[in-house]
C-alpha cells in the first residue's frame, strides 16, 4: 500500500505544471491621449499575484495586482504612500459601461516567424472591438477597436506562470491601468485586459507587440459628437518588446506596499 501511494503521489507531481515565478523585463513606447515616449519596465509574477514597474522619469511608478485578495496598490518611489483599489467593487462598475458579452475577438496566426531575444516567436494578428460607454454615461457610447500583431513564444521560460495569472484576472474582469483614467474611458482598458487573454489562450509570452486603439461613434456618422472628435485625435499606439524572461523565487514581501507607508482606500 505504501508503495502505491508513493507511486501515486509521484505521478501526480509529475503531472501538476511546474511552479516557477517570473521575472519579465520589457520596453514600451505609447502615443496618443496623454501617453508618448518610450519607458522600461518590468513585470513580477508570482501565482496570482503581480507587480509591475514603470521607470517614469527619475520616478518607478509600481502596481501590485493581488488577484486572490482582488486588492490593487499603486505607488511611486517618491512617495511613502499608496493607494488600494477594491478590484471586485471596481469590476463591478466597470461592467456597468463595457458589454463584456458583445465583445468581439480574434487572434489568428500569419505565418510568419522570427528570432527575438533569442527566442523563435510565432507571428499572430489580433482584433478586438465592443462598445464602451465613456465617463459611464451610456449616452457617449463608443466603439473601441484594437488591432496589431504580436509575436508569441511557446515555450519561453515562465510561460505557465504567464499564462495561469491572465487567465484568472480575465475571469475576474481586470484592468492593468489606473482605475481613475478606465473610468473616464473603460474601452481601451478593457480591450487590452482582452488582448492579455488572447496572449494567454494562445499558450504563450508574448515578445513583440504592436497595438493600435480606435475609437469611434458606436452610432456612425449619426452618432455623438465625441466620436468624431476622437477619431481626428488618431489612434493610441502601444509597442511593447520583451528584452528578457527569467524563473526562480521571489520574495513574498516584493508583493505588497513596504511597510510603513500610508494606504489610501479609493473607490
Amino acid at each position: 500500500m505504501t508503495r502505491v501511494l508513493g507511486l501515486a503521489l509521484l505521478v501526480l507531481s509529475l503531472a501538476a505544471p511546474a511552479a516557477a515565478d517570473l521575472t519579465l523585463k520589457q520596453t514600451m513606447n505609447g502615443k496618443g491621449l496623454g501617453v508618448n515616449g518610450q519607458s522600461n519596465g518590468t513585470a513580477y509574477i508570482k501565482g496570482n499575484k503581480m507587480r509591475s514597474e514603470m521607470q517614469v522619469g527619475d520616478r518607478t511608478q509600481i502596481a501590485i495586482f493581488d488577484l486572490d485578495a482582488q486588492k490593487m496598490y499603486s505607488f511611486d518611489s517618491k512617495k511613502k504612500e499608496a493607494d488600494v483599489w477594491d478590484m471586485a467593487a471596481f469590476a463591478g462598475e466597470l461592467s456597468k459601461t463595457v458589454d463584456t458579452s458583445a465583445i468581439k475577438a480574434t487572434l489568428k496566426p500569419n505565418g510568419q516567424t522570427k528570432q527575438i531575444a533569442g527566442q523563435t516567436a510565432t507571428g499572430y494578428d489580433l482584433e478586438i472591438s465592443m462598445p464602451a460607454a465613456m465617463g459611464g454615461s451610456k449616452d457617449m457610447t463608443m466603439m473601441v477597436t484594437m488591432t496589431g500583431t504580436t509575436w508569441i513564444v511557446k515555450n519561453a521560460p515562465g510561460t505557465d506562470d504567464y499564462v495561469r495569472f491572465y487567465t484568472a484576472a480575465a475571469e475576474k474582469g481586470w484592468i492593468f491601468s489606473d482605475p481613475r483614467a478606465a473610468k473616464a474611458s473603460p474601452g481601451p482598458a478593457r480591450a487590452t485586459t482582452e488582448m492579455y487573454k488572447q496572449f494567454a489562450d494562445a499558450g504563450g509570452i508574448p515578445y513583440e507587440s504592436d497595438m493600435q486603439i480606435k475609437m469611434s461613434s458606436a452610432g456612425g456618422a449619426t452618432g455623438n459628437p465625441l466620436g468624431g472628435l476622437l477619431a481626428r485625435m488618431g489612434n493610441v499606439s502601444m509597442a511593447t518588446t520583451t528584452v528578457s524572461t527569467e524563473t526562480g523565487p521571489l520574495a513574498d514581501d516584493l508583493f505588497a506596499p513596504p511597510t510603513g507607508y500610508k494606504l489610501n482606500q479609493k473607490k
